[in-house]
């Protein structure tokens, strides 16, 4: 591991920009960006269409490290080039932004109120060849989506079962059981997943971390007790369907916890602004996100 990536990750300050849109999301990021699906008619042709909004994003003279500590790429993104080099390198050698990589190949149906991670098949290789890359941790998310205790237990328990086999490459995952925002016992659904993550750090090995990316919880810092654990480096929040507005002002509430926002960061972006335009727009989304991040 690198320490100097995993020092800046454990007391930077700054956010996470999460550029990890992946097969089954790109359509609607690009639709978002002002580009619509009429506009390609392959697979190809649409990864090719969301790594140049990556890159432009990415190559932005306001997308930086005195802001952003780290960004999650597409699988995809992390074999590609930006600016010339392999993105990973181009990202913390040009940027100084540490680079995670999606690990998860989507979500399962919905049993037991929750949706579980489809198999990851070659993983192992996956691990290995992001190590190669130079990446420095991973992030795997399912989702929760009823106040159900045994389908919270079997969520969380995936959940760690894969952090322990990307832990034992070297890597360091970020855990992601992601709380439907707009469900009616989402309070509830909170506090027993917050008791399933505390039962399952102690199984982390000594001198080993995980980091936690959870939904802004309905009870402002319920979440406070991880950001101190002695085995999470960072808690992050997602967006989770709230406005960048919405998110920055649930964020600012919660002690400890550093955004790690993948539409609000690119909200209001658009393929069809002029590049004066387009870092204009993203340099007010980094600091609004970046300023609800170092408020706690």
């Amino acid at each position: 591991m690198d320490q100097t990536q995993a020092d800046r990750m454990t007391s930077g300050k700054g956010f996470i920009a999460a550029l990890d849109q992946s097969g089954g999301s790109t359509p609607k990021a690009l639709r978002l960006y002002g580009i619509d699906a009429n506009s390609y008619s392959s697979d190809a042709q649409m990864f090719d269409l969301v790594h140049e909004m990556r890159s432009r994003i990415i190559t932005s003279p306001v997308f930086g490290g005195d802001r952003i500590l780290a960004s999650i790429l597409f699988e995809e993104t992390m074999d590609r080039d930006i600016g010339g080099k392999p993105s990973v390198n181009y990202l913390w050698e040009d940027k100084g932004v540490v680079p995670f990589l999606k690990i998860d190949k989507g979500l399962a149906d919905e049993a037991d109120g929750v949706q579980l991670m489809k198999p990851i098949p070659g993983l192992d290789d996956l691990l290995a060849r992001a190590v190669q890359k130079g990446i420095f941790g991973t992030k795997e998310r399912s989702v929760i989506g009823a106040a159900n205790a045994a389908g919270i237990a079997a969520n969380v328990a995936q959940q760690f079962d894969v952090a322990h086999q990307v832990l034992s490459h070297g890597l360091i995952p970020i855990i992601e059981p992601e709380v439907t925002v707009t469900i009616s016992d989402k309070a509830e659904a909170e506090a027993i997943l917050l008791d399933e993550i505390t039962a399952h750090l102690d199984g982390i090995p000594d001198g080993q971390r995980v980091m936690l990316k959870i939904s802004l919880p309905t009870v402002a810092n319920l979440y406070e007790p991880l950001t101190k654990h002695p085995r999470v480096m960072r808690v992050v929040a997602l967006s989770g369907g709230y406005s960048r507005d919405e998110a920055d002002a649930l964020l600012a509430e919660n002690t400890g916890v550093i955004a790690s926002f993948s539409r609000a960061l690119t909200e209001g972006l658009s393929a069809q602004q002029s590049d004066r335009e387009f870092d204009a727009t993203l340099d007010k989304s980094i600091q609004s996100i970046y300023d609800a991040s170092v408020s706690g």
